[in-house]
C-alpha cells in the first residue's frame, strides 16, 4: 500500500531536484525529466498552501459560521 508523501518529504524531494540542476552536471534527456517532475512537484505544493491558507484565515463564530478573515 503506497502512502502520500507528506509536504515537508515532497518539498524536500523539490529542493533536491533543484540542486542537481543547479550543479548541472546532469545529462539534457535527465535534466529535462527532472524539471518537468519540479514542476508537478511545485504546482502540487502550491495547492497545498493555497489550501492551508484558506482554511487558516476561516474562524468558527460561536454559532458555528465560518467568518472569513482578510489575509
Amino acid at each position: 500500500m503506497s502512502t502520500k508523501k507528506t509536504f515537508e518529504e515532497r518539498l524536500q524531494e523539490l529542493e533536491a531536484i533543484v540542486t542537481r540542476l543547479e550543479n548541472g552536471d546532469v545529462p539534457l534527456e535527465e535534466a529535462i525529466s527532472e524539471f518537468q517532475k519540479g514542476m508537478v512537484l511545485s504546482k502540487d505544493l502550491q495547492k497545498t498552501l493555497q489550501s492551508a491558507e484558506k482554511t487558516l484565515v476561516k474562524v468558527m463564530q460561536a454559532d458555528g459560521t465560518e467568518l472569513e478573515m482578510d489575509a
